[in-house]
């Protein structure tokens, strides 16, 4: 089963941190730069440490090199839980796929 989510991240932010922004979406602030992907690597280690899943199944579908990315995570999760795990709580999900 996969789960597909839309994130903002915000590289070269000196910390890593996740959080809803005012819109309610899911936001990775990453300390590695924009550059040679380095924070899509740090993004996806970030995602596999937090689910404690392998790193093989989180993948970036759209927006390699934008700040607004779509992620497709292979888990048998759902979103409640994706949340969960995340700190967040379950009513919050209007803008996941």
């Amino acid at each position: 089963m996969a789960l597909i989510i839309q994130i903002k991240v915000a590289p070269s932010s000196g910390k890593q941190k996740i959080i809803l922004d005012k819109s309610e979406n899911l936001k990775f602030y990453l300390k590695s730069p924009p550059e040679k992907g380095k924070a899509n690597k740090e993004l996806i280690d970030l995602l596999a440490e937090k689910l404690s899943c392998s790193k093989n199944s989180i993948e970036i579908v759209g927006g390699l090199t934008s700040r607004t990315k779509k992620i497709k995570i292979e888990t048998d999760l759902t979103l409640d839980d994706l949340l969960d795990v995340l700190g967040f709580t379950t009513g919050q999900q209007k803008l996941f796929s």
